[in-house]
């Protein structure tokens, strides 16, 4: 689990981490859609009652949002994070509903240094978010930039 701060040389492949839980409640479907994605089966329930969901759900976008603060809420990629390049297989699987509680477990699939920037390590997790049930809801990987501990960097990389 967590032993923040980490570092690029703490993530190696198979390290996993697990999230604490958010609940998603209809008012915050309700606002999300409202503001962000207003399809009638996130907005409107009788709607979504008419819809192939049967319900209301949570935006995609928002099970998504939820799920990278969960993550960052962990504190382990401070203070290492150095931003991304981007989110590949992004997959949202089952509905989220009101109500339903999720969490994240992430692993780490790869770790390697930098080629071309040696303060920094390249990582590759893949992220999974489950509901209090144990439904696998969504799913996606991305590639994080990690800094070198402060002792491993070039010199000429250290802030002064």
């Amino acid at each position: 689990m967590s032993k923040a701060p980490y570092w690029f040389e703490d993530f190696s492949p198979g390290t996993r981490f697990e999230t604490e839980g958010a609940t998603i409640t209809e008012s915050s479907i309700l606002d999300f859609a409202f503001r962000f994605d207003p399809q009638p089966f996130h907005l409107d329930a009788e709607a979504a009652r008419a819809s192939i969901y049967g319900g209301l759900i949570a935006s995609g976008f928002q099970t998504l949002i939820t799920a990278f603060r969960l993550w960052h809420g962990l504190r382990v990629m401070n203070p290492s994070s150095q931003g991304s390049p981007g989110m590949d297989e992004v997959r949202w699987l089952q509905p989220v509903r009101p109500g339903d509680t999720i969490h994240v477990e992430a692993e780490v699939i790869e770790a390697r240094a930098s080629v071309s920037r040696p303060q920094l390590g390249i990582v590759t997790f893949r992220f999974e978010v489950f509901t209090h049930r144990g439904v696998k809801v969504m799913s996606w990987t991305s590639v994080s930039l990690c800094l070198r501990r402060p002792e491993n960097r070039p010199p000429e990389t250290l802030e002064t």
